[in-house]
């Protein structure tokens, strides 16, 4: 087989750029191919060429083969790479690459569709020798066949779709009368996700760790496993921080596990790289017997970069040699693991309210230096609604996984980000919890914590920092500055409420505060708008106000609250009518964006006074979805 000499690129954002950094390492020519969205985007500004593929929308550009096709022939790409996403694991797209004279940087089309269904690979995996989760893997997908076999395998139950992946169209059922509504539900997000409603269901393990094995297959026969990852900490079945190797793993468990991973890539003549995800059974600490195969997925993974770090390979390198034709690069002897790697993935979110997903600019956009950053965005950027929230992933390496976690933990807290609201306080908050450092994690963790892990922690600013904010404000005001703290000295320190000698009165994410601190040091602050300046700590970024500007807005006072689309996106469902007394924290309605259905809940106790919009609307951010009235 030819070297790989010019590679399409068929991904975007931190994908792209990873793996454009590795070809470009290696002497290979590469190419961006980049939807209208993405026109501006550094993936598209790094690569040797650019083309576009076509609109925003990933059914127009990402996910289209004839636009990616054309795109590598019209920039005489030899290769293409799917990255980790869109369309990695279709097997008719890596068939139309192969058949388009091109050199596919993937597994064979056979071993994709052999593990692209659930149901399918894990009737491959027992035939195999590979123990299985139990449950129901049957073709008879009507609802009433599906609430009995839920039923005989016992509350609770999962529900997952047989071609889905990363949490989309999985639901956990408790109890029978919830099971319609959720397999309702999981069907939507398959059928938005993957074209596919159709589902299996599984015991549910009721203390399970997610661990997964990265493997390697090249065409002459030779598969290796590069040790295992931890992947337990997730929510809503989408993980959120990946470690290796995983915690409380003996290394009689891990050869078992690796092993099993080995043969179960051999079972499909798999080539390039995989990962073979099992789910564990941890009431007991982990165990051979108590771990059980769950999927395959054919493709790098997101969380490959742990790999990397603990066994020092460059998994992208491994990828396109193996494409070339050309042989693994180590033995299993020769791979070593190092060390512990933690890797945190910082999404475009708001924790405190859900995690709703935040788009807009990227007006500051600062992440630390002190650990590996995998980035799409620079600042100066924009989050778009069309594509996944994930905006950066951070990687730390140590000798010990207590000095990775605190090593990672202080640079979730460095990060500074504005407009866009980020969830580097709550990893930082998963990352220092005492469970989490003691080894303590399953798929619960973060749910098990959620009120802990959200709650947006308290601005312990630095005086420096507060200077900053109401210099600029003075700075940026209009008419005459009065400098009403310009005669401040002597800068005792900030603290919430708490008693100084001499005080300037602020507010700080609408919060009262009395500050001390000496003006003279400040440096300009970052200005988010009319009497308003922005300042960083912990990982959250706050909003400070002088106290005049705040009291003048104070008589704004509403009897009721609109529920608007966070971002733009379509309504999937509806669950009140208007008339209808609702309690706070009840399901109103569902939107569909950022490739997930994002529930919007009642704020408050009241009576539903409104709802303008209909299911199936497609609907802009800020528009009206509900008005809620309160009682009396």
């Amino acid at each position: 087989m030819a070297p790989i000499t010019s590679l399409l690129v068929a991904n975007r954002g931190e994908i792209a750029r990873r793996i454009i950094r590795t070809a470009r390492r290696m002497g290979v020519r590469t190419v961006a191919g980049f939807s209208d969205a993405d026109a501006n985007s550094p993936h598209v500004h790094e690569a040797d060429l650019a083309v576009e593929i076509g609109p925003a929308g990933p059914s127009e550009s990402y996910l289209s083969f004839a636009k990616l096709l054309a795109g590598a022939a019209r920039t005489g790409a030899d290769a293409i790479h799917p990255g980790y996403g869109f369309l990695s694991e279709n097997a008719d797209f890596a068939q139309a690459v192969i058949d388009a004279g091109l050199v596919w940087v993937g597994p064979p089309p056979a071993a994709i569709r052999a593990m692209g269904r659930k149901d399918a690979a894990k009737r491959l995996m027992a035939a195999a020798g590979v123990p299985v989760t139990p449950g129901y893997l049957g073709e008879d997908q009507s609802s009433e066949r599906l609430a009995t076999e839920a039923a005989a395998i016992g509350w609770p139950v999962l529900i997952k779709a047989v071609a889905g992946g990363g949490g989309k169209g999985m639901r956990k059922v408790a109890r029978a009368e919830d099971f319609a509504d959720a397999l309702a539900a999981a069907r939507r997000e398959a059928v938005s996700a993957f074209g596919d409603e159709r589902v299996l269901l599984e015991t549910f393990v009721a203390q399970p760790r997610h661990i997964e094995v990265q493997v390697f297959g090249d065409a002459h026969g030779d598969i290796v496993h590069l040790f295992e990852r931890d992947c337990s900490l997730q929510r809503r079945h989408q993980k959120v921080i990946e470690e290796a190797p995983a915690p409380g793993l003996d290394a009689a468990t891990r050869e078992a596990l690796c092993a099993t991973a080995v043969r179960a890539a051999a079972a499909v003549a798999y080539q390039g790289a995989g990962t073979v995800e099992f789910i564990a059974d941890a009431s007991r600490g982990l165990a051979a017997d108590r771990i059980w195969f769950m999927e395959m997925n054919t493709r790098l993974q997101v969380e490959h970069p742990v790999t990397e770090m603990v066994t020092g390979l460059d998994l992208v390198e491994w990828q396109l040699r193996v494409a070339a034709g050309k042989p693994l690069p180590l033995t299993q002897s020769q791979i070593q693991l190092t060390g512990h790697a933690i890797e945190a993935r910082l999404y475009a979110e708001d924790p405190a309210n859900g995690f709703l997903p935040s788009t807009g600019p990227l007006k500051r956009f600062r992440l630390p230096q002190t650990v590996r950053i995998d980035s799409g965005f620079e600042e100066g950027g924009e989050i778009s609604p069309h594509y996944d929230p994930l905006i950066a992933k951070l990687i730390a390496h140590a000798a010990t996984r207590e000095a990775a976690a605190k090593v990672l933990s202080i640079a979730c807290r460095s990060v500074k980000v504005w407009p866009v609201k980020t969830n580097a306080s709550f990893l930082a908050s998963c990352l220092e919890h005492r469970d989490f450092v003691s080894g303590a994690v399953d798929t619960s963790f973060i749910d098990a914590r959620i009120e802990a892990l959200t709650s947006k922690p308290e601005p312990r600013l630095a005086p420096g920092d507060v200077a900053n904010a109401c210099t600029a404000l003075d700075d940026s005001s209009r008419g005459p500055s009065k400098r009403p703290w310009s005669s401040i000295g002597g800068a005792i320190g900030f603290r919430m409420n708490a008693p100084t000698v001499e005080t300037c009165r602020i507010y700080v994410d609408g919060a009262p505060v009395e500050a001390s601190f000496d003006f003279r040091s400040a440096a300009p602050a970052l200005i988010a708008g009319e009497g308003e300046a922005v300042v960083f700590a912990e990982g959250s970024a706050f909003v400070v106000r002088r106290a005049r500007e705040r009291e003048r807005d104070s008589s704004s006072v509403h009897a009721g609250a609109s529920l608007r689309a966070p971002m733009p996106g379509k309504i999937v469902s509806i669950s009140v009518v208007e008339g209808q007394t609702v309690r706070r924290g009840q399901t109103l309605a569902a939107l569909e964006a950022m490739k997930m259905e994002h529930a919007l809940t009642a704020p408050f106790d009241g009576t539903i006074a409104e709802i303008p919009v209909q299911e199936g609307d497609q609907v802009t951010e800020g528009a009206l979805l509900v008005r809620l009235d309160a009682p009396g």
